[in-house]
């Protein structure tokens, strides 16, 4: 066969992959609808790994890898948990679902609004936002029933200013979504040759890319509102040298090339984003739960220590605990605090109102789905592994 015949013969197995893939999304649906109708479990992970076993050892036999399958299956599994999972919980959005983000078409936080609909099989229509604050006002105003806001990175940490604006608004958080996050140097293709002289990115992305920028010579790095807004700067400009930093999928939107790949400074760059709404949403028991709260102690010794002791009392496991300082009172401290719980539980009632007696105050943020799914993992046969030397 000839070159071309053989590229054609790959596309058409791709085509049947990609309607595979589909179909089996369709059955999970039709998974979570007995799940929710009996009231069982999302994950059964015995059944994933004896699943993944049994695929690693067909594969062994075609000849294909248990560790590229392994890899494979974990993604198609994690699809199908956050496809039962958004099912289970979200029918108050059929159709059209507007999300107010940060940064035009092509920025994280708009792919990031993107993949939360589609995985609710809802049409999604973006409101591009120039700031956090601008975003928290579109929903409070009814212009979107949906926001969505970068909280934390697994590279750069918290994103303070969320967590400050999240004490002043009435919304409640009502979902978390997950976007694996890879920064590219973005420039227009006829450049690409040229020298740069000028990036633009957003803090947080110049944050976590901050060795490799560090180690550029001649290179100024400037700050913009947000990914998309950089990759629009350089998409406009008619003189070589300037560079965005993006995303590969962001950076096509704006018919810039990648240079320079991966450049975060730790693999695995993930952020983290919560959604905001103006009515809180009921997260079904058999969903795992994560509720979030702020809360400020009196100021003496072991306020804080007495606080995280009613925790543990009550087997809550604590997430995260994040301190920011609380405006007009200097030296006092917020606590930001993310619970592995559902908010109806009994363990979490009982420790709200022993909080609530010892605490200066304490508000819940949200109560929603956990969308941190662990990968399923296997021991690989010792005879996939072949012999040792």
């Amino acid at each position: 066969m000839e070159l071309k015949e053989l590229r054609l013969h790959i596309e058409a197995i791709d085509k049947k992959i990609i309607r595979a893939l589909a179909e089996r999304r369709d059955i999970a649906l039709a998974v979570a609808q007995h799940k929710a109708k009996h009231e069982g479990a999302v994950r059964d992970t015995e059944r994933e790994a004896s699943l993944l076993l049994k695929l690693m050892e067909q594969g062994q036999a075609l000849g294909l890898d248990p560790n590229y399958l392994a890899r494979l299956y974990q993604i198609i599994i994690e699809d199908s948990v956050l496809t039962q999972q958004a099912w289970m919980q979200e029918s108050s959005h059929p159709g059209m679902l507007t999300i107010a983000h940060l940064g035009t078409a092509g920025s994280y936080s708009h792919q990031a609004a993107y993949g939360y609909a589609t995985r609710r099989q809802c049409q999604f229509q973006g409101l591009s936002c120039h700031s956090f604050r601008e975003i928290l006002t579109a929903v409070e105003e009814g212009r979107a029933p949906l926001g969505i806001l970068p909280i934390e990175n697994s590279t750069s940490g918290s994103i303070n200013e969320v967590y400050d604006l999240l004490r002043h608004t009435h919304l409640h958080i009502v979902a978390e979504t997950y976007l694996a996050v890879e920064h590219h140097i973005l420039v227009q293709p006829e450049h690409k040759d040229a020298p740069v002289h000028t990036i633009y990115g957003h803090p947080q992305a110049i944050a976590q890319c901050s060795q490799y920028l560090s180690q550029l010579q001649n290179v100024t790095v400037l700050a913009c509102p947000s990914s998309a807004h950089a990759m629009e700067i350089v998409a406009q400009q008619t003189t070589p040298g300037t560079a965005a930093l993006g995303s590969q999928g962001g950076g096509a939107l704006f018919s810039l090339v990648a240079i320079a790949d991966n450049l975060a400074d730790q693999p695995g760059n993930q952020t983290r984003f919560i959604m905001v709404q103006r009515t809180p949403v009921h997260v079904p028991q058999q969903l795992p739960a994560r509720t979030s709260l702020i809360m400020a102690t009196h100021n003496q010794p072991g306020a804080l220590a007495d606080a995280l002791i009613v925790l543990r009392q009550h087997q809550l496991n604590l997430i995260k605990l994040e301190s920011r300082p609380m405006p007009g009172n200097p030296w006092e401290e917020l606590f930001y605090v993310d619970l592995a719980v559902h908010e109806q539980s009994p363990q979490w009632q009982q420790a709200a109102k022993e909080l609530k007696a010892m605490t200066r105050f304490i508000k819940v943020l949200g109560c929603y789905a956990d969308e941190r799914v662990k990968a399923t993992h296997v021991n690989i046969p010792e005879t996939a592994i072949g012999p040792t030397a």
